[in-house]
């Protein structure tokens, strides 16, 4: 049950936009030596990401915001992001660099409001997947489906 729970629940988040091919790229990286490989790169992009989170929340409390500057923060946040695969998340950072090249303070804002929630929602989800797949072992082979 919990093998064939945890499969349903990955393939879920592709299919949902959640998660890219990237994700799979890494699991492929897992092996019987670091069968924890994944779940310690998304902890560690959690760290750093909360981080980027923060420095880019301060700037977009400065008046007038320096766009180059925020579009710096989210490249560099973007770059870890799609490093574990997170397409919703990568996707609003985009659109987050797309609104600092038109100097749109406003799109910022809401952009990264709607980032915030993509990302949560993600980690949310992949703290219960990495909680099933503790549980069911490393003998669970990387693949999509």
């Amino acid at each position: 049950m919990q093998r064939s729970q945890l499969a349903y629940m990955k393939q879920s988040l592709f299919d949902q936009g959640y998660l890219d091919e990237q994700f799979v790229q890494l699991e492929e990286l897992q092996d019987d030596t670091n069968p924890n490989f994944v779940e310690e790169v998304v902890t560690l992009y959690y760290q750093d990401s909360a981080r980027l989170i923060g420095i880019i929340e301060q700037a977009l409390e400065k008046n007038p915001l320096d766009f180059a500057k925020l579009d710096s923060h989210m490249q560099q946040f973007k770059g870890s992001t799609s490093s574990i695969g997170a397409k919703r998340v990568k996707e609003e950072c985009t659109h987050f660099r797309q609104h600092c090249e038109a100097a749109n303070a406003q799109g910022c804002r809401r952009t990264f409001h709607k980032l915030k929630k993509q990302y949560t929602t993600l980690k949310n989800k992949l703290q219960v997947y990495f909680q099933i797949a503790r549980q069911v072992g490393p003998v669970y082979s990387a693949s999509r489906r």
